[in-house]
């Protein structure tokens, strides 16, 4: 022992690492540093994969609304939108927008039969709508034909589905805006068309979105030549405030502008999942602290066995410091083994998710994520590097806490009493 603390560096390392062997004298202290390992291991696991999930699902849902919403609007509240093309020209593209697009927005009532429910109406330029979202893509029956003149509208899966409504039908549409004549009041009344049916996947598109054109929007709505506002697509939703705050600074001349993102409008639902996330980190991070825990356990029990060891140790000339560090790398190198363990298995599970709940779902004949419930029918899955990096470096932080106390304890054994009955 004392040619080995000559001749090791860091022999506190060595010796806490003869110490951790699961194949220890006490069966016993073998398998608490077992159950030690297997619990950090689970709550690291269970933690990055719940974190994964999560982030699945708000990515996931921020897509399929940015697919029908705008990342930008531009618009002025209460009144129209006349001077849009001139605001479109003064808008700088170079600093990160893909796309600007003009609408008309307004809320209507449609009617097909005895069925009738309020909708939202936009009115849009397919060509240009292409620029802002992708709602082109989420036509399920019929085409994304909207030609001005023609009165067609395209309607969302669920609204249809309410209606009885499929593609060639008409469809009633009642203006909010009254008509004033010698006869009285009357309600604005058009029929339109259905030249197509889209699925975004959201229900509150699906079932309360209509599109029609942009100038049929404008007769209907008596408009004239004004607009609601414009849409714009960004390159990167990442730089939504930077580009957010450069569009307030260009129209802070005009104090009827109104500059909001989809941040703003969607405030509730992220703040939402945020706020779960967080609920369910703190949580699930108890699973590690009562892991580490096992390691105080561990610890205190091979303090006791090893009093003789250490008393041996502080003999030939190793200082309390040194005692205390051979415990403290015992606990780390447990915790460390639980940590990695539990990152290799928690983003393999979580890279693999999209295959793993259907082969659940396979074996108990159920599903998790029903289609006529739920938004999103599969489970989603993304692992950020900085959840594995925060999650690991907690696991490592704990143990190291954990193993502080016993290795005090240890630091203290007095040779000569614990010699005494050797």
């Amino acid at each position: 022992m004392t040619k080995l603390i000559k001749n090791k560096k860091f022999y506190e390392f060595w010796i806490a690492l003869r110490y951790t062997n699961l194949k220890n004298t006490n069966q016993f202290i073998s398998f608490i540093s077992l159950t030690s390992i297997i619990g950090i291991t689970l709550g690291v696991m269970a933690l990055i994969i719940v974190l994964s999930v999560m982030n699945g699902f708000q990515s996931e849902l921020k897509s399929r609304i940015l697919s029908v919403t705008s990342h930008i609007e531009i618009t002025k509240p209460g009144r129209d939108f006349n001077n849009w093309k001139k605001a479109e020209t003064i808008i700088d593209k170079n600093i990160g927008i893909n796309g600007i697009a003009p609408y008309v927005q307004d809320q209507a009532m449609i009617s097909v039969g005895k069925r009738n429910r309020g909708v939202i109406v936009r009115g849009i330029i397919p060509e240009i709508e292409k620029n802002v979202s992708d709602i082109n893509t989420k036509i399920k029956t019929g085409s994304y034909l909207l030609n001005p003149g023609d009165y067609e509208i395209i309607i969302g899966v669920d609204l249809a589905r309410y209606l009885g409504a499929s593609v060639g039908d008409k469809i009633a549409m009642i203006s909010s805006k009254a008509n004033f004549s010698a006869a009285g009041v009357m309600p604005r009344m058009k029929r339109f068309y259905v030249s197509g049916i889209f699925d975004s996947g959201m229900y509150e598109y699906d079932a309360g979105l209509v599109l029609i054109n942009l100038k049929d929007a404008q007769k209907f709505f008596k408009t004239s030549n004004g607009v609601s506002g414009l849409r714009i697509e960004l390159e990167d939703i990442d730089n939504t405030e930077k580009i957010s705050n450069y569009l307030k600074k260009t129209f802070s001349d005009d104090p009827f502008v109104y500059v909001s993102d989809w941040r703003t409008r969607h405030a509730n639902l992220f703040s939402a999942i945020e706020l779960e996330k967080k609920v369910m980190f703190i949580i699930l991070t108890l699973i590690i602290a009562v892991a580490a825990f096992n390691i105080v356990s561990t610890l205190v029990m091979g303090v006791t066995e090893k009093r003789s060891d250490i008393a041996v140790l502080r003999t030939i000339g190793v200082n309390q410091k040194s005692i205390m560090l051979i415990f403290i790398a015992q606990g780390f190198i447990i915790g460390t083994l639980g940590t990695l363990l539990g990152i290799f298995l928690g983003v393999a599970i979580s890279l693999n998710i999209d295959l793993i709940v259907p082969f659940i779902e396979r074996i108990f004949n159920t599903e998790f994520l029903a289609k006529d419930i739920y938004y999103i029918s599969q489970v989603p899955s993304k692992v950020m590097l900085i959840d594995v990096y925060r999650i690991g470096l907690m696991g490592l932080i704990l143990s190291l806490l954990a193993a502080i106390y016993p290795s005090y304890k240890a630091s203290k054994v007095e040779p000569a009493q614990a010699l005494k009955y050797e």
